[in-house]
């Protein structure tokens, strides 16, 4: 449903969006992730028309809707693509149903039609109750929700998302992504999701990209991210909490043996063992902190600008400033180059 070739988005010297090929088909949710400054939302911004990429296309379906390298796009509305913000752009004069209504007026939908668009989707978004109220009278998570509303009125076959969650409180974020994803199945559509946030990217998607840099640095399934990272960026980026690396030098020597000296080792935190006593395979950190996670506890240390998570059933006792020791397993679950690529 969605193919991209090639694409390029240059500011001046800067390439914010630096040749990216990608496609998913028809019903997919695509999580573009990554950190600040990434390139995510600017690509977000190409798929909607709201930017002219410098090169490469956009295929919607069948159809071409941007070519950098002709330097033409299709307008914004023809795109049969529907776009929430960041923040949530609601009209402040019109109630609840008018912004809703408004996207579909515009489009000359009839009356009788628009009315039954607005009672559908108000229902389907279970705000149905606030049609006659005015933006400044409602939370944030209820404007975020008549935002969504006005998106998919218009029944668009692409749904694109910019950080919709961004300024909701944590609790509220968790019922948004379930509330996201039922209006993802229950349209059809094919869902464009941008966020910084790998735990939205994990728990929604069907495919991935992470982004670094402009580049994709890995695209695939969330599963595939986590249990194959293909960078050392993206196998300390996914993950709840990521996976450690740590420089074959930095380990012990019974460790570091038959590893390449300069390489970086890959520890998945359920793997490590975490104690208060020294051991001849351990290495000693100063205590971080602690926090329960489903029944087991996070346990964090650090060793100058090393950092070590490990997941535990039982974590020893601690306080700032004492030692904690871990021990790695024998053998890595994957090996890097000082540049970040995968050698095993």
């Amino acid at each position: 449903m969605i193919r991209i070739d090639n694409l390029t988005k240059s500011f001046g010297a800067f390439q914010a969006v630096d040749h990216i090929s990608l496609s998913v088909p028809q019903g997919s949710f695509l999580v573009l992730v990554g950190p600040s400054g990434c390139g995510k939302s600017t690509m977000l911004r190409m798929l909607a028309g709201l930017e002219l990429p410098s090169g490469g296309q956009v295929q919607f379906g069948e159809d071409t809707v941007s070519d950098g390298d002709r330097g033409w796009m299709i307008d914004p509305t023809r795109r049969n693509a529907g776009l929430v913000f960041q923040s949530y752009a609601l009209w402040p004069h019109m109630t609840v149903a008018g912004n809703v209504d408004w996207p579909l007026k515009i489009a000359g939908i009839s009356k009788a039609e628009r009315k039954a668009r607005v009672v559908d989707v108000l229902g389907m978004l279970g705000i149905e109750a606030l049609a006659a109220r005015y933006p400044n009278e409602i939370s944030g998570g209820q404007q975020q929700r008549v935002a969504i509303a006005r998106m998919i009125a218009p029944r668009p076959a692409i749904l694109l998302f910019d950080e919709p969650l961004s300024n909701l409180d944590a609790k509220l974020r968790v019922e948004m992504r379930t509330e996201l994803l039922r209006v993802h199945r229950a349209t059809g559509a094919t869902s464009v999701y941008v966020t910084h946030d790998q735990v939205e990217a994990m728990t929604m998607a069907t495919h991935v990209a992470v982004l670094n840099g402009g580049k994709v640095e890995q695209f695939g399934s969330p599963e595939d991210l986590v249990r194959n990272p293909a960078t050392a960026f993206v196998a300390t980026f996914v993950g709840t909490p990521p996976a450690n690396l740590i420089p074959v030098s930095s380990l012990p020597r019974e460790r570091a043996a038959d590893l390449p000296a300069d390489a970086l080792a890959m520890y998945r935190p359920e793997d490590l063992i975490a104690s208060a006593e020294p051991s001849a395979a351990s290495m000693a950190f100063d205590f971080a902190e602690a926090s329960p996670v489903a029944g087991r506890t996070m346990l964090t240390g650090t060793q100058g600008a090393l950092r070590l998570t490990a997941v535990v059933d039982a974590a020893p006792r601690r306080q700032v400033g004492d030692k904690v020791h871990f021990t790695v397993p024998k053998i890595p679950a994957a090996l890097f180059a000082q540049n970040g690529e995968r050698l095993s």
